[in-house]
């Protein structure tokens, strides 16, 4: 999946050593703001010293976040996970007018009416026909 946006945030980098490897680890999250009517935002992480370096995130910057979710479970809850695997400079993506962000499809906006301020229902019907109880226009 991918999103494009602003870095609106840049959280401390987090290392430690793994019990089970002894290897050393490090993990850095980022906030990712996606532009709309009604803002979005997304932290994901970016696993590695190498990558994080390989990246060079910074606050303010435009880009598209290629990433996947995972979940896990951790004591009877579960938590998502979104791990960024490629950062796209450059290459950030404009989105439509009124398009939303998740890729669903948007219905087209009603053609203009002429005179629609003016009348905005049909005028009424005159009931057809004698002995007609229904005066439901339709």
């Amino acid at each position: 999946m991918e999103l494009t946006g602003r870095i609106i945030a840049v959280m401390e980098p987090r290392s430690g050593v793994s019990a089970r490897t002894g290897n050393s680890w490090m993990s850095q999250e980022y906030v990712l703001e996606v532009p709309g009517t009604y803002p979005k935002r997304c932290v994901f992480n970016i696993f590695g010293e190498d990558r994080i370096k390989q990246f060079n995130i910074q606050n303010g910057e435009d880009l598209t976040v290629q990433f996947d979710i995972d979940a896990r479970e951790y004591n009877g809850r579960w938590f998502n996970d979104i791990r960024a695997f490629n950062i796209l400079r450059g290459q950030a993506q404009q989105p439509v007018a009124g398009a939303p962000m998740d890729g669903a499809p948007v219905a087209a906006p009603f053609p203009p009416q002429p005179n629609a301020a003016a009348a905005p229902f049909p005028p009424a019907q005159e009931p057809s026909g004698e002995g007609s109880t229904d005066d439901l226009p339709f």
